[in-house]
């Protein structure tokens, strides 16, 4: 099987596309990314609108709200040095509320130091605070916890410019990728479950659009990115398959989840159907995996067919197996550590009273996490065939015999 020169240059050195665009096509691509996005804001402003609110009324209803220390009136702490250095103690704080209906207003409370709560301040840091409306213009304010939304905010920026910085092009569009994702789920799969529909198509659906609108950024509309978007999809429906199999054979539900008690009080102002939101947990946790794994065989083949088009079917489905053996081990790895790594601490307090391995065994968090670990792997390990499969139907040659 030799290599054709003339193909390898024409290959390696040909135009973009997008560079041999007329201003005519620009401007008909400039027309469909507005109706895009006036369509996806569109359906974010309808999926929000008239969704299930909570709302504290005049006499009653519980707040968190932020607020600066106007004062330290009174500082009554200690180091706990037999607990890790923690702190002890009380603190009387002189606060001023900088958000919410009681903007403006001053209040002095008690922070209280223990093991669990230890949220140390001085004047002029901003603190979430609680605010507990007991009466008509009375309430009391507690100290919730520090105010950490500039740090989180930093910590997403400076993984921003890391992703571009070493990503370049590519790394700005993953970026862009990211965002659309996150608002998806934030701003129209959770609202339309509150509105009582299919969280489980709902979910489907966006999976779908994310996925292809992902691959679109970083290649464009190409064939690869099709063949990457057709099996990565087909790869979180094999993850999903099994969920539900697992499920059934291990009477899982959503109601075994730790949050289950909450959400059951959420129905009773709601329309939320709570029956497949375990499943759509497990969905979106596959969705990042799978993809990664789908794009990176879907590329291999695609330059393997590009640097020798010649290679039949059969070849390229080899050579993606191949490839796809070795994503398998480290990404199934990377989802069995995650979970040991969530779990952690969990699983040294269960180990730490001896629990036996028969009860441990039949817990529900432990048949939840099992079953969530193996349904992320078993999409991993479909996804490679399938993309391999789909890759090398669409690049391969038969040999003519």
């Amino acid at each position: 099987m030799g290599f054709r020169k003339e193909e390898m240059k024409k290959n390696i050195f040909k135009k973009n596309p997008m560079q041999s665009k007329t201003p005519k096509e620009w401007l008909g691509s400039l027309v469909l990314y507005a109706l895009a996005a006036i369509a996806f804001v569109g359906l974010i402003v309808w999926a929000n609108h008239d969704r299930p609110v909570y709302k504290s009324s005049d006499t009653s209803g519980v707040e968190y709200e932020v607020a600066r220390v106007n004062r330290v009136l009174e500082d009554n702490v200690t180091v706990d040095e037999t607990s890790d250095g923690l702190w002890r103690g009380s603190m009387e704080l002189e606060v001023q509320i900088l958000s919410g209906r009681y903007k403006g207003d001053y209040a002095v409370t008690t922070n209280y130091f223990s093991a669990l709560y230890n949220v140390r301040v001085k004047e002029g840091d901003k603190l979430s605070v609680r605010i507990d409306t007991t009466g008509e213009g009375t309430y009391q304010v507690s100290v919730y916890n520090y105010y950490r939304v500039p740090q989180m905010i930093a910590c997403v920026v400076v993984f921003a410019l890391l992703l571009i910085l070493i990503g370049g092009k590519k790394g700005a569009k993953s970026v862009v990728g990211l965002v659309f994702t996150v608002i998806s789920i934030l701003f129209i799969l959770l609202p339309l479950s509150l509105k009582g529909y299919s969280s489980l198509a709902v979910t489907l659906l966006l999976i779908l659009i994310c996925n292809f609108f992902c691959f679109y950024l970083i290649d464009g509309i190409k064939v690869k990115t099709v063949v990457a978007s057709v099996g990565s999809l087909c790869g979180v429906l094999a993850g999903a398959l099994f969920a539900q199999i697992a499920m059934a054979a291990m009477h899982a539900t959503t109601y075994q989840m730790d949050e289950a008690e909450t959400l059951i009080l959420i129905t009773s102002s709601t329309k939320l159907h709570l029956g497949d939101l375990f499943l759509c947990g497990i969905l979106i946790a596959c969705m990042g995996a799978v993809m990664d794994v789908s794009m990176s065989i879907t590329s291999a083949v695609t330059e393997l067919h590009e640097v020798n088009p010649n290679m039949t079917a059969k070849e390229l489905f080899r050579s993606g197996m191949n490839i796809g053996r070795d994503a398998m081990g480290t990404m199934s790895n990377t989802l069995i550590l995650a979970f040991a790594g969530n779990s952690f601490n969990m699983l040294l307090m269960i180990y730490s009273y001896g629990v036996s391995f028969q009860q441990l065994m039949n817990t529900d968090f432990v048949a939840i996490e099992i079953i969530r670990s193996a349904a992320g792997s078993v999409g991993i390990v479909c996804t490679v065939p399938i993309v391999a499969f789909i890759a090398s139907e669409v690049y391969g040659k038969r040999k003519q015999k």
